[in-house]
């Protein structure tokens, strides 16, 4: 008598099985899936969601699963943000949801640091950098406001099953480059459709040897290639971080890309990535840092999910201390969650920042969503953050250089775009 042996499965595709209690799945397959956690913010949250509901007559399917975080518009500076702000703290009362994190940070790094993410879970988020959890291994991507009244009220959401994009990276970074320089190098391979809207997996020994927020900033990124999910296979250094956070019940096991499973690989050499920046208004214009060298700066940005954790502090820090900076040029530094922010101050990372001459703005989006004024029309603006679409930052005037917080405090050093391993100490 033969048995049946199931074709070996990716990582997104054991992760979809999961959540629609199947066995496997095949690529293009459509199925509907239990949602293991929907979260959204004050931007894209109660002021969409609450008159929809208000109007079917619905009411949310699982207020334990649900996370709202107040990161957009807060602090507020005018009577649009208060009022929206207003909505969403209103409503949480209402609602009496149980996890709401009000001006704690931003959204993406404040929902793992608070340990709602673990391995093997299928997650939503109301916002396009949603796929941040797939650094933890969890399948969590962008929705928009009409799907997730879907799942606010069924608790269910249908996908059809990717293709997967095995991004393989050998040998080991460089000091001063990161997984920022990593994610554009890719961005300006591929173009921001490159994912073609299937899923992106990031493997390989340079991978690996990431930390846990360095995972973030990749699966981040993904969302510029076009891709749902930008996912990483979870190991020790995912166990060990969930457990700071105090997540219980942490599994890792069998959470990979099977041997022989249908995916389309690519293969980079960490060892010969150098720094990277892209240019106006793209994150697709990208080049290595040398590309830039005169290529003046007024401002310098290190913030968002993608640039102002604590492990990109420590390295604008690492980059500035017992430095100042030059007439003429603006360093802003808005941290991106007060757990963050309290660390780095413990370990005197805030304080060479400030000594250097860097404003400390809120732990929130800020001028990442263009949000807070703080980026002058006209200038060359360089930014730790994800985006540089023109206006994104609020002045439509402004020319918005991407780059890792290494690139940003080096390029505010010398007042011009710089390669970081030429200031490292």
């Amino acid at each position: 008598m033969s048995t049946l042996v199931a074709a070996p499965q990716t990582l997104a595709q054991k992760l979809i099985a999961k959540a629609a209690g199947k066995s496997n799945v095949a690529v293009g397959d459509i199925v509907n899936c239990q949602v293991d956690l929907a979260m959204f913010h004050d931007s894209s949250g109660p002021r969409r969601l609450k008159p929809m509901l208000e109007e079917l007559g619905a009411q949310i399917w699982d207020k334990t699963k649900v996370v709202l975080v107040m990161d957009h518009y807060v602090p507020e500076q005018d009577d649009d943000s208060r009022r929206i702000v207003r909505i969403a703290r209103d409503w949480a009362a209402e609602q009496q949801l149980p996890h709401v994190y009000d001006s704690m940070g931003i959204c993406h790094v404040v929902l793992p640091q608070k340990g709602h993410l673990k391995p093997g879970m299928f997650c939503v988020g109301g916002d396009s950098h949603s796929p941040t959890g797939g650094a933890l291994g969890t399948y969590m991507f962008g929705v928009g406001s009409t799907e997730m009244l879907g799942v606010v009220v069924t608790g269910q959401l249908w996908v059809r099953v990717p293709q997967t994009y095995l991004m393989k990276w050998h040998k080991r970074l460089q000091s001063g480059v990161t997984a920022k320089d990593m994610m554009l190098h890719m961005i300006g391979k591929f173009g921001m459709n490159g994912g073609n809207y299937q899923a992106v997996e990031f493997a390989g020994e340079a991978v690996q040897a990431l930390s846990m927020q360095e995972r973030m900033t990749m699966s981040n990124m993904s969302a510029e290639m076009g891709s749902q999910v930008g996912l990483i296979a979870p190991d020790q250094v995912t166990r060990d971080w969930l457990a700071n956070t105090g997540a219980k019940d942490v599994q890792i096991e069998g959470w990979h890309t099977d041997e022989g499973a249908a995916a389309i690989v690519h293969e980079f050499d960490a060892s010969a990535l150098v720094p990277q920046v892209a240019a106006p208004h793209s994150p697709a214009n990208t080049k290595a840092v040398g590309e830039f060298s005169n290529t003046s700066i007024q401002v310098a940005y290190i913030g968002a999910c993608t640039g102002a954790k604590l492990d990109d502090l420590r390295a604008a820090a690492q980059v500035l201390k017992g430095q100042h900076l030059p007439a003429g040029v603006r360093l802003m530094v808005a941290p991106a969650s007060l757990l963050d922010q309290a660390q780095a101050e413990t370990e005197g990372v805030m304080r060479s920042l400030r000594d250097a001459g860097a404003e400390i703005l809120p732990t929130s989006c800020g001028a990442c969503s263009g949000y807070g004024g703080s980026i002058p029309d006209g200038a060359n603006v360089i930014a730790s953050t994800a985006r540089n679409f023109k206006g994104r930052m609020g002045s439509a005037t402004a020319q918005v250089y991407l780059a890792s917080p290494y690139t940003v405090a080096a390029s505010a050093l010398r007042g011009s775009i710089s390669d970081p391993r030429e200031v490292l100490p």
